[in-house]
């Protein structure tokens, strides 16, 4: 079992129709910003063969803010030859105590997709 990189916000995508890691899934990470809240873009990655990726944040790099995690399902899932219902997957959530790491894991399956705060 490989340990994680650290950080104070990562992900981890698990394919539930296989039981595998999601490998090469394309996702971005963005931060509601500005008097006129508008996403800004923060970083983009690509899942490794584990389903994992770097770091989304740095440790200290985090604020109090929202953010939202875009995740490219559909590319995926057309990279393994089936078709998908959803065209991508956005979770939205909210930095309260930048101090804390973050983890927000994802599984997917073709029809479905499920996430939580993880630890």
């Amino acid at each position: 079992m490989s340990e994680s990189p650290k950080g104070s916000v990562t992900t981890h995508v698990l394919n539930t129709a296989t039981g595998l890691p999601a490998a090469g899934l394309a996702l971005r990470l963005a931060q509601l910003q500005g008097p006129e809240p508008r996403w800004t873009e923060l970083t983009q990655r690509v899942t490794d063969e584990d389903g994992r990726c770097l770091p989304l944040l740095a440790p200290g790099q985090a604020k109090a803010s929202t953010y939202k995690l875009h995740f490219e399902t559909a590319a995926y899932w057309q990279g393994l030859g089936q078709n998908s219902f959803y065209p991508y997957v956005e979770v939205v959530f909210t930095i309260a105590d930048p101090a804390q790491k973050l983890h927000i894991p994802l599984l997917i399956s073709p029809y479905s997709y499920t996430t939580y705060r993880g630890s």
